[in-house]
């Protein structure tokens, strides 16, 4: 760890240091601020430029891993709670359509999906009533998530980053962070030509979080950033495609399509490892996406609108990461929220700040989490020193 010479060794605490502007950074700075004095630093020129920016969010009862699902579940009331606050929803009713087409995908959604509450089965024929783009011919089996809804991560993030601001805190952006090093008992965190003081450093910068752990000389975690590609794709005329009709997932994770307005937004589901940066989709991850919709349905997609890259960041074990660095005293990560960033937020960022503050856990989120047969440990960083090597 190196230590910042050449200062006043006198040290001003700007309070809690909040790195990174996506939906981790911006909700647990909003949280940490009902106690207290936080600084939001965002190397970008403006707020969710990559990853939340580029997010085809949906809040799904069911989704992901125990931990996962647990803070989706809790966040399900705390979304209300914000809409209220807002006087608007983030949230708008469109069920999930998990349908199989082969041996292996039907394996996956009777063994893996259909086992969770929130997940119905339905037969061929009436995923086809639910969606008549697909070739019935070719189903082999599909369940319904009844209340799963689209999620708006902008308007999420835009919200929390007003509460920030009513409560006091302060956004930096076009900040960059060049250096993190011990002053004294603090924390310096260099931007530049300036710097801030902490006693409490916030990693939750994404796929950047590891290499900020290496500036400041601490064990990465070990987040691997993944590329996922999305297009937005024009529906030929007369082709069967409602503005409600469900999102539509393959069980085996290998496509996805929902309504976009007028048109049908689609990806690959890729999973590509990719350096923390900012991504343009690959034509080939696009036409894949097209050639996999088509080989399942009646719908001929060829005319690309639009289309755009995003990060996806995960854990080893692919469960979200919050917590400190016990022999880092003051730092702390909130980071790995892999493609529940959105659905998890209202929840995790409450816990998050209560780990952070050394506060008792939010009570709901607890009870959440016993119900999925799991315990706060689980979501703690420091479970993760044996998965990444000596710390």
């Amino acid at each position: 760890m190196s230590e910042v010479r050449g200062y006043s060794t006198k040290v001003r605490s700007h309070g809690v240091v909040v790195v990174g502007g996506g939906i981790a950074g911006v909700s647990v700075a909003a949280e940490l601020a009902r106690d207290g004095p936080v600084v939001l630093v965002e190397g970008e020129d403006e707020l969710a430029k990559h990853t939340t920016g580029r997010s085809a969010a949906s809040y799904i009862p069911g989704h992901g891993a125990p931990p996962a699902r647990a803070l989706v579940a809790a966040s399900r009331a705390r979304f209300d709670a914000l809409a209220d606050e807002a006087g608007h929803p983030f949230l708008r009713p469109r069920p999930v359509l998990h349908v199989a087409h082969d041996e292996d995908e039907e394996r996956t959604l009777r063994e893996e999906m259909l086992p969770l509450a929130a997940v119905t089965e339905l037969t061929p024929d009436g995923a086809v009533a639910r969606w008549p783009a697909l070739r019935r011919d070719l189903l082999r089996a599909a369940a319904v998530v009844e209340d799963a809804q689209d999620a708006d991560p902008l308007g999420l993030h835009q919200h929390y980053r007003r509460a920030l601001r009513a409560r006091g805190g302060e956004i930096r952006t076009g900040a960059p962070v060049t250096v993190i090093a011990r002053h004294g008992e603090s924390w310096r965190v260099g931007l530049g030509d300036d710097h801030l003081d902490t006693d409490t450093l916030v990693l939750a910068a994404g796929a950047w979080t590891d290499r900020l752990l290496a500036l400041a000389g601490a064990a990465p975690v070990g987040l691997r950033p993944l590329r996922r590609t999305i297009a937005i794709v024009r529906v030929p005329e007369g082709a069967p495609v409602r503005r409600d009709d469900p999102f539509v997932v393959s069980a085996g994770e290998r496509w996805y399509a929902k309504p976009e307005g007028e048109h049908l937004l689609v990806s690959p589901s890729e999973e590509t490892p990719a350096e923390p940066g900012d991504p343009r989709p690959d034509e080939l991850d696009v036409a894949r996406a097209l050639e996999h919709v088509n080989a399942v349905t009646t719908l001929g997609l060829r005319s690309v609108a639009t289309s755009w890259t995003g990060l996806r960041t995960f854990a080893p074990d692919r469960s979200l990461v919050i917590g400190d660095r016990p022999e880092h005293r003051g730092l702390h990560l909130f980071a790995g929220q892999g493609g529940s960033g959105i659905e998890t937020a209202p929840a995790a960022a409450a816990l998050a700040a209560a780990v952070i503050r050394g506060a008792a856990p939010p009570t709901d989120v607890l009870a959440a989490l016993a119900d999925q047969g799991t315990t706060l440990d689980a979501l703690l960083a420091t479970r993760l020193g044996a998965a990444t090597g000596p710390r």
